[in-house]
């Protein structure tokens, strides 16, 4: 009798063991497909569009850092890409400047959120005649392959200061969403300066000093003729922009505070664009070498920009930033009633 029950007590657990272990299969097979179509950020309400049912998916990702890259070095066939359903979309924002205001660090910083694919290069469609010729098509052929729930972003700073831009881009879509970044004008001159100062010393040619530039030496006022110097006011070129854009389709980057603290200015930015917030503390690191905040997109990938930016400005003459900078007042206030945004800028 002893002996039944020792049996029929070891077959129930014998059964009941086989429950666990077939429960405990099952869960991980659960957990496993779940983290497959988990979605890493729905898109809704994007530009004002309806939410679109097929939603993001978390493998997305490794796709974007993995075979997106292939795919923009050319090296996907037609097959891969229709089988990934990626398409080359026309951006549905662009950062259209300023020049030496931080468009390659914003750039590179919107490209931490998942729902962002960028154009690697400047595709200087908008400003340039010979390009602009080559038509839509050509535009959206230099764009990244991206899922269609994400959206793309380009960035030629040319485009805030060339006068036919805006009527184009509103002739491609007047809905789009344009992002500027500015500094405060004084420093970005002289970041412009510096710039092709360096390209010049590389062809070991001689250039002016920065001063015999800003100022005319003829009324020893400030000379407005000078590129850098017209490119820093920035009013003028907006005035040209909003006739065609409402305001509200513009979003002013704090370009001396995307390098000092990023985070919230990035924050801002994916509210702009209606992105769910992704972009944390976690992704912007600072590199005490470099003195500047490098990315993190994961565990293994991070980046620095390039060892071009960041340039020691030259030595200026303080009475000729005094001057600049009394010269550009007027014009930024009337940059912050304009935009909304006051910014700390002496």
């Amino acid at each position: 009798m002893l002996f039944k029950q020792q049996a029929w007590l070891r077959q129930k657990l014998l059964v009941l063991g086989s429950l666990a272990v077939g429960s405990l299969l099952y869960l991980v097979a659960r957990v496993g497909s779940l983290d497959r179509l988990q979605p890493i950020c729905p898109i809704e309400g994007r530009f004002g569009g309806a939410r679109n049912q097929a939603e993001f998916p978390l493998r997305a990702l490794q796709f974007k850092r993995g075979l997106l890259h292939e795919f923009r070095k050319g090296n996907a066939s037609k097959e891969q890409v229709r089988l990934h359903d990626l398409v080359q979309q026309l951006p549905k924002a662009i950062i259209i400047g300023v020049r030496k205001g931080g468009t390659r660090a914003l750039l590179e910083m919107l490209n931490l959120h998942p729902a962002v694919v960028k154009a690697s290069q400047e595709i200087h469609f908008f400003d340039n005649d010979e390009n602009y010729a080559k038509g839509i098509e050509w535009y959206r052929k230099k764009m990244p392959f991206s899922y269609p729930q994400q959206i793309t972003i380009e960035k030629s700073p040319a485009y805030f200061i060339t006068e036919e831009v805006p009527e184009r881009i509103y002739k491609m879509n007047s809905s789009i969403k344009l992002l500027i970044i500015v500094r405060e004008p004084t420093t970005r001159a002289i970041s412009d300066y510096t710039q092709v100062l360096e390209g010049k010393e590389r062809k070991n040619k001689t250039y002016y000093k920065f001063e015999k530039l800003a100022i005319d030496p003829n009324t020893c006022e400030v000379n407005t003729k000078y590129k850098a110097v017209r490119t820093s006011i920035y009013t003028k070129h907006l005035e040209r922009w909003l006739k065609y854009f409402p305001i509200e389709q513009f979003h002013i980057v704090d370009g001396d505070r995307l390098i000092t603290e990023p985070l919230p200015e990035l924050q801002l930015v994916e509210k702009f664009l209606n992105l769910p917030p992704r972009i944390s503390q976690y992704n912007l690191y600072f590199n005490a070498t470099r003195g500047f905040y490098c990315l993190r997109f994961n565990i293994i990938f991070n980046k620095c920009l390039a060892g071009s930016k960041g340039r020691i400005h030259p030595e200026v003459d303080p009475s000729v930033i005094t001057k600049l900078r009394k010269f550009f007042h007027p014009f930024n206030q009337k940059f912050y009633q304009i935009t909304g945004r006051t910014l700390n800028w002496p």
